[in-house]
């Protein structure tokens, strides 16, 4: 596996560690936390000419368990407003289980947050689509994500955090 830089791709197809090929195996994948508001409904669907601002938060968080397995979270929020009025809300923390072999300890955290949550991201994504069209809007269509970039920006946040301060 060759490390090209803090939010390089991770290359899977390199020397084996440990004699294991290399790879990453989904055993399983799961909503962990869905939720969906819409306060200001019915009056938030009818058509407005204002376009409304939708933030988007992207958090990925991932742990070892006992049994050589990996879980996965990756956690979306949406808010979208018009007008500084709220029109909906909406939190998905989408899980998966991962089996990872042939990894360099070195690299695990990579393949964790920037491999792993990339193979979560679809399922996530239209899940909110239909979250969001169920709720009786447009479906959301979120961006494709560089979760490469998320990764190394969230190590930049750890880097410049006074010591003592845990990253959340």
């Amino acid at each position: 596996m060759t490390d090209q830089g803090a939010a390089g791709p991770v290359n899977l197809a390199s020397e084996p560690v440990d004699g294991s090929v290399p790879g990453i195996r989904i055993m399983a994948q799961f909503i962990r936390d869905l939720s969906f508001e819409n306060p200001r409904a019915p009056e938030s669907l009818r058509t407005s000419a204002v376009q409304p601002q939708i933030d988007l938060g992207v958090e990925m968080a991932a742990r070892a368990r006992p049994d050589e397995l990996y879980e996965v979270d990756l956690k979306l929020t949406a808010s979208a407003q018009a007008n500084g009025d709220p029109i909906f809300t909406l939190e998905l923390l989408y899980g998966g289980l991962f089996q990872i072999n042939g990894i360099a300890p070195e690299n695990m955290e990579q393949v964790l947050l920037i491999e792993c949550p990339r193979f979560l991201f679809p399922f996530a994504r239209r899940l909110i689509a239909e979250m969001t069209s169920e709720g009786g809007f447009p479906p959301f269509m979120i961006d494709p994500i560089d979760f490469a970039v998320v990764y190394a920006s969230r190590q930049a946040a750890m880097a410049d955090e006074p010591a003592g301060q845990a990253y959340a």
